[in-house]
């Protein structure tokens, strides 16, 4: 109770003295770090690069990391010869697969890339057809050459992370 006191009335003095007195806030959470192994993405390891990158660039409160020796990733990604798709375990964990059926169709690998991590950063697809949209995938049209989260997707990611809520096991899909 006397140290309450005391410090009531050092802090009046240096205020009337001219001093300014900031009270700390509350430190900001670090972002939550996911690992990713693309050693199995074959010809498709830069992109998936890439992919972490763009939502790197563009949310705060998650961080997608190469797998450093050692650790077990959250992330596994895969190329095979059908469409990417992806099956989440839950909220930034489970595994992806760059399919090259999009790819030998047209569609732009980073983009691809960057919708799939989308999803293992608990976005569903939402068949717009809009390119401004990432999660419209593979309805938006072959030309669209946009890697990028719109603000609605950023925003939800950050929402989710900030939280860090469970959900539930998904499966996705890029349909052609």
């Amino acid at each position: 109770m006397v140290l309450k006191r005391l410090s009531a009335v050092l802090l009046a003095m240096l205020t009337m003295a001219g001093l300014q007195v900031a009270a700390a806030g509350p430190a900001a959470a670090a972002p939550r770090i996911l690992y990713y192994d693309a050693s199995q993405a074959q010809e498709f390891v830069a992109a998936v690069n890439q992919g972490a990158q763009i939502w790197n660039s563009r949310v705060t409160n998650v961080r997608l990391q190469p797998v450093p020796a050692g650790r077990t990733p959250n992330i596994r990604v895969y190329a095979d010869n059908g469409w990417p798709r992806t099956y989440s375990s839950s909220l930034g964990n489970g595994y992806w697969y760059m399919g090259r059926e999009a790819v030998n169709d047209g569609y732009y690998v980073p983009r691809i890339a960057a919708h799939e991590f989308g999803h293992i950063l608990g976005l569903p697809d939402r068949r717009t057809g809009l390119c401004a949209d990432l999660m419209s995938g593979s309805s938006a049209p072959v030309s669209c050459k946009n890697p990028n989260p719109n603000a609605t997707e950023i925003a939800s990611v950050n929402r989710l992370f900030a939280t860090s809520a469970a959900l539930p096991a998904r499966e996705f899909a890029f349909a052609g």
